[in-house]
């Protein structure tokens, strides 16, 4: 039966995401100095890296900097880079203190999601040279030759920042339990930074994805769809079937699967910079909103309001835009500005909108303005937003509708 049929056999029982990892079972292969099937590892530029009596399989390949992947060619991914270096802006993706040669993409491909018995049988990641992107897959070949994968891995490693897809929460501490296996054998796991690209993508697009798995922001993002791509959660079978035959066909399914994955961190990263720094021109109202927001909770609020100031400008009838804008305003200090905002808010925004700016109006007629008047008006006009919003919790309106009469009490005995 060949690879292909296996597969559509295992479907049915495949989902990736609940069955526990498997166990394999180890074997010994002899340093005989060859491998099964060495030529066709040869074609597909894998070689074997031995130690002792165990080996690993290394892929290697040079991309010229001028290779597009999706929108974006590589050499726009060392502009970003730079474009970081020219702004003041602060954010925990910034590259303002590193080169290019400092990123390393980094991606895995494992028997299971979690467990004792989930295994990482490749390591891939991408680097940056002087004249393109060498990317390098490093393959287990069977269980228990996990000292060669792991030192023909960290031995040269020069990097300080991991760019990742959910590495943070998988990948890394996937490879800190495996490394902590043999940590006697091999060199120790290097400190470093993390840019994880996942969290990105959900502060900027969950607003519009129902999913940001990666493939979906590959296609609805970077503009770039697979054809004839494995389906991740066939991996861990198709390993399993590697080192049942030794043959290489699905592998090496499974490792230029890798490579693309690796290869959209590389455009991600680009494109995330030029979300984050409003230079991308294609970047809509709402996109803008999502990285000012990102930069007020990081407490870069200059950074936050040029962003917003864009994203309301573009679409004056972007409430969510407007609305952010103002408390961003409010925290510089500048309340004229944030009060024509809220005015503006109350008329065209959600009920959440509009209730949080009528609130924040109250505050401002009373205290600054010391008008009375306009301030039960605007308290009226929340309070008249916590009986009518249909979406709000049982619980929250309770919470609002004492705290708005403690409000309205207080106005009436002014």
């Amino acid at each position: 039966m060949n690879l292909k049929s296996k597969l559509n056999r295992m479907k049915p029982h495949l989902t990736g995401h609940k069955s526990d990892p498997v166990p394999l079972k180890e074997e010994k292969i002899e340093n005989n100095g060859n491998i099964p099937y060495h030529d066709i590892w040869q074609v597909n530029q894998t070689v074997p890296y031995w130690l002792e009596n165990e080996y690993c399989l290394i892929r290697e390949i040079h991309f010229p900097l001028s290779f597009k992947h999706g929108k974006y060619r590589l050499s726009d991914c060392i502009d970003a880079v730079e474009a970081w270096k020219q702004t003041s802006f602060f954010h925990p993706l910034s590259a303002k203190d590193h080169d290019i040669e400092d990123l390393f993409f980094f991606d895995t491909e494992t028997t299971g999601l979690r467990g004792v018995g989930s295994t990482i049988f490749m390591l891939g990641y991408a680097k940056f040279t002087s004249d393109g992107v060498i990317l390098r897959q490093h393959i287990l070949p069977q269980p228990g030759f996990e000292v060669p994968l792991y030192m023909s891995f960290l031995k040269n490693v020069d990097y300080t920042t991991l760019v990742t897809y959910n590495g943070k929460s998988f990948d890394w501490p996937q490879v800190k339990s495996r490394h902590t296996l043999i940590r006697k054998h091999v060199p120790k796991l290097p400190d470093v930074g993390h840019f994880d690209l996942y969290h990105a993508s959900r502060r900027l697009w969950k607003h519009k994805m129902e999913s940001v798995k990666l493939t979906e922001v590959e296609k609805q993002i970077l503009g770039f769809e697979r054809i004839d791509d494995l389906p991740g959660y066939l991996a861990p079978a198709i390993y399993f079937d590697f080192v049942d035959r030794k043959h290489p066909e699905g592998i090496i399914k499974v490792l230029e699967h890798n490579e693309k994955d690796i290869l959209s961190l590389i455009s991600l990263y680009t494109h995330v910079t030029r979300q984050l720094l409003g230079s991308d021109t294609d970047q809509t109202s709402n996109e803008r909103v999502e990285a000012g927001k990102w930069y007020r909770s990081t407490g870069d609020h200059d950074a936050s309001i040029n962003l917003l100031e864009n994203a309301y400008y573009q679409d004056e009838n972007n409430s969510s835009a407007a609305h952010t804008l103002a408390f961003a305003f409010k925290r510089k200090k500048k309340l004229p500005k944030a009060v024509e905002l809220w005015k503006q808010v109350v008329q065209s925004g959600s009920f959440k909108e509009k209730r949080e700016a009528n609130i924040e109006l109250a505050k401002f007629y009373e205290h600054n303005e010391k008008d009375i008047a306009a301030a039960l008006d605007s308290t009226k006009g929340a309070l008249q937003n916590v009986v009518q919003d249909p979406l709000m919790k049982e619980s929250s309106r309770a919470i609002y509708l004492k705290e708005i009469q403690h409000r309205l009490n207080r106005l009436y005995r002014k």
